[in-house]
């Protein structure tokens, strides 16, 4: 990444009325990086969203998007591709019809048989938007955002309405923007696609991040797990631990190498087997559900 950000926030705040949806934001999203926006429900996080794509001016704060304000629609729009929940294309045009409206609109040109390539639309081409199936306007709604191989890609909720085979089409087609230089921001409820592939997440809560950082720093925030069905008449466990309704032993733990090894230790020095043993970090959906119990 270089050292100018691509997405520069600086104390931003969003007010409707009374109402403080976003409270002196600040963060930056580096060139070429994967950086997913999440957020628990009346976060902030969509207000946050749509001032960056410029659908939204800001009650006060300044917001830069590849070094302009994102209202400067002529200067940012042809470099930055938006992936809405729900596009709302004319139900009348063909697929072709509507690539090469948001392609005209945004100013981006490409080979509309490379993106009907990437999103397994082809054979669609002159099919119209309300004959197509809920996964098919989805991936239409990606190839539109992907048109051009736009500099900076906004993808809200994905994956939604897709199938195993056209989630993973969509993501070996980002994997590729990202090789050629391009930063993405996601939003997604599916935790563990974050999780997989973000290189940051900002985590809002109350109109402002409750944490920031890699997978790894907010997730070590929570103890690891290690998860284990014991068999009756055992001896006492060598770390403090708990049963939970389902039976199952759990050991919470700031050092589970050091704790999984005493624990392994223990069941062989006393011939027990440690049935459906289970040992990882937190994951990013525990993350979440302890935000309400700060």
């Amino acid at each position: 990444m270089t050292s100018t950000p691509v997405i520069d926030v600086d104390r931003l705040n969003l007010k409707y009325g009374d109402f403080h949806a976003v409270k002196d934001l600040s963060f930056q999203v580096g060139r070429g990086e994967f950086y997913a926006l999440l957020g628990t429900n009346g976060a902030g996080k969509t207000s946050t969203l749509e001032t960056l794509e410029g659908h939204r001016n800001p009650t006060s704060g300044t917001v830069r998007v590849l070094g302009k304000s994102p209202r400067d629609r002529a200067a940012v729009r042809p470099k930055m591709g938006i992936m809405l929940q729900e596009s709302g294309f004319s139900p009348d045009l063909t697929v072709k019809e509507t690539i090469h409206l948001i392609g005209a609109l945004t100013r981006r040109t490409d080979r509309l048989e490379r993106v009907l390539g990437v999103v397994d639309l082809t054979r669609k081409a002159t099919t119209k938007v309300s004959q197509l199936s809920g996964g098919e306007k989805r991936r239409l709604d990606f190839a539109t955002a992907v048109y051009g191989s736009p500099e900076l890609v906004f993808l809200d909720e994905p994956t939604t309405g897709l199938d195993i085979q056209s989630r993973d089409a969509l993501w070996d087609a980002v994997d590729k923007l990202r090789e050629d230089g391009s930063t993405i921001v996601l939003t997604t409820h599916y935790l563990e696609e974050a999780q997989q592939r973000a290189d940051r997440i900002g985590l809002m809560h109350r109109g402002t991040f409750h944490q920031e950082g890699t997978v790894s720093e907010l997730t070590r925030t929570l103890p690891a797990v290690i998860r284990f069905t014991l068999p009756p008449s055992t001896p006492a466990l060598p770390l403090q631990g708990r049963r939970e309704h389902d039976g199952k032993f759990v050991i919470e733990t700031f050092g589970l190498q050091k704790d999984l090894h005493t624990l392994l230790r223990w069941a062989q020095d006393n011939a027990i087997e440690l049935a459906d043993l289970e040992a990882g970090p937190t994951r990013l959906d525990d993350v979440f559900r302890a935000i309400d119990n700060d």
